[in-house]
């Protein structure tokens, strides 16, 4: 009886999130993150209601935090949000 040959591992890399799609040299903050994979995103297709609802949560976002990177980034990604919904309508 014979069994078969050992399969070759899988590439890990693979479901290794942000890291693997935009690899970075230093640890980066999650509102650059995010300005990263908004970016990636451009042309991906997404619901109009997922952007809605992502708006609601960042300006939230913008009007509870003290951090003036946090704020600037949240509110540029809820004007990024607010265009592709406009062009989506």
């Amino acid at each position: 009886m014979t069994t078969p040959a050992a399969q070759p591992p899988r590439d890990r890399a693979l479901g290794r999130g942000i890291t693997t799609l935009i690899p970075q040299a230093t640890p980066a903050t999650p509102a650059e993150q995010a300005a990263a994979v908004l970016t990636a995103m451009r042309s991906v297709p997404v619901r109009v209601g997922v952007l809605q609802a992502a708006v609601v949560l960042l300006e939230e976002r913008v009007r509870a935090t003290d951090d003036e990177a946090e704020r600037a980034a949240a509110a540029t990604t809820v004007a990024m949000l607010r265009s592709a919904i406009g062009q989506a309508g």
